[in-house]
């Protein structure tokens, strides 16, 4: 069920503990390779030695080992890892998570992943109910990580509520649907488009947007975190936050970008264009910066070519296109008309009368329309959030 994956094990200091030598047996009798981080006060709960033996791995607790002065790579063990798993975690330690604060290995593996991470929170249900750890849990949450909620029952205190970690045979059965789903697009070929393109007027300046390719690249992060191989390409972005896995194309015009595209989308399965191509560029473009000297300026602009229009006249049998419309009047009508007309297998619609959504935010509030003119409303998410409900969607046309 999980064989070949990889797994670091994070181990908090927990009475809790002692379900992780359970949890790290079951992950290993199910075919994952496991590698223990134990916070300094772990060690005080469990020994290094049990959870060594059930892993047949070194359980790392510290930055170096003082004996044979060998460096325990933080980086490399997050590069290593398929999913990290943080069990028990505790109201400390998802404290220092989600405020990026850096003061052991695990802290450090944490903050350097690839992977997605999990954690499963064990304490008093006193502190559990506690507004600064239900803050904390949701910053975790909206940073991509995966809470996986404590369960109700006796507690170590004495007292009976919510808080017991999750119990390991639950969890076991979280990770295996957790790769059941991120292998839904095994072997499936996608390309994204993102940001927004510039046309250049003169050697300074140039009729660009607000895009920031945002939502774009949440996409293209959430299609690689499905199992997809992808292709990014980007029009002018500042955003870092890309899979270091995804292919990134980097371009600047939208007839740089009409030739990336053409020749991604030919290989490629699943195909998103939510990059925001200008319409027009100028007819003529100065070699040199163009000097105030009149009181106007006439720019003679022409038609850039309809990337999306294109992928949908060559668009194959078993292809996915995706296209995205943003509107400020007759939403749904020019959506749908921007749908038949491309050919596409569904439209993500975004107005900009909606607050908070759109170009520059970390939200957006979208609707999904398909062929058969069904629609789906979603509420204002986070555009990781959002990139969740398109990826579904896509994975809903794959079956």
């Amino acid at each position: 069920m999980l064989k070949n994956k990889k797994i670091v094990l994070g181990v908090c200091a927990s009475i809790a503990a002692y379900k992780s030598a359970i949890l790290l047996r079951l992950l290993v009798k199910s075919g994952a390779e496991v590698k223990v981080i134990m916070t300094p006060g772990a060690l005080d709960f469990i020994t290094p030695l049990t959870l060594s033996t059930l892993s047949k791995n070194p359980v790392f607790s510290e930055y170096s080992d003082t004996k044979s002065g060998h460096w325990n790579n933080h980086v490399e063990l997050a590069a290593w890892a398929d999913l990290i798993l943080i069990a028990p975690a505790t109201a400390n330690t998802i404290a220092k998570m989600a405020n990026g604060i850096c003061d052991n290995l695990l802290l450090a593996t944490y903050l350097s992943a690839k992977s997605k991470v999990a954690f499963a929170p064990a304490m008093d249900l006193d502190m559990y109910q506690h507004p600064s750890v239900i803050a904390n849990m949701n910053k975790l949450t909206q940073f991509g990580n995966v809470l996986i909620p404590a369960e109700s029952g006796e507690l170590a205190s004495g007292l009976i509520g919510e808080g017991r970690m999750a119990e390991p045979e639950n969890i076991v059965s979280f990770v295996i649907d957790y790769f059941r789903k991120t292998n839904s697009l095994n072997g499936k070929k996608a390309m994204v488009s993102a940001g927004p393109t510039y046309e250049k007027i003169d050697a300074v300046r140039f009729i660009g947007n607000y895009s920031t390719g945002k939502m774009g690249i949440s996409i293209a992060n959430e299609l690689k975190n499905n199992g997809a191989e992808v292709t990014l390409i980007l029009g002018p972005s500042n955003q870092n936050n890309i899979d270091s896995s995804i292919n990134v194309i980097r371009v600047e015009s939208a007839k740089e970008m009409y030739k990336a595209c053409v020749i991604e989308a030919a290989k490629s399965e699943i195909i998103v264009m939510s990059a925001a191509v200008a319409d027009y560029t100028p007819s003529r473009v100065s070699d040199e910066k163009i000097k105030k000297t009149a009181n106007d300026l006439n720019l003679s602009l022409e038609k850039t070519p309809d990337i999306l229009n294109k992928l949908g006249e060559v668009k194959k049998t078993k292809q996915i296109l995706v296209g995205f419309a943003l509107e400020t009047n007759n939403e749904y009508d020019n959506a749908v008309d921007k749908l038949n007309k491309k050919n596409l297998d569904f439209i993500v619609l975004n107005s900009l009368n909606d607050k908070d959504a759109g170009f520059q935010f970390d939200t957006n509030k979208i609707t999904i329309i398909d062929k058969k003119l069904k629609s789906q409303v979603f509420e204002l998410k986070s555009k990781k959030e959002v990139a969740k409900d398109i990826v579904n969607k896509i994975i809903s046309l794959t079956v």
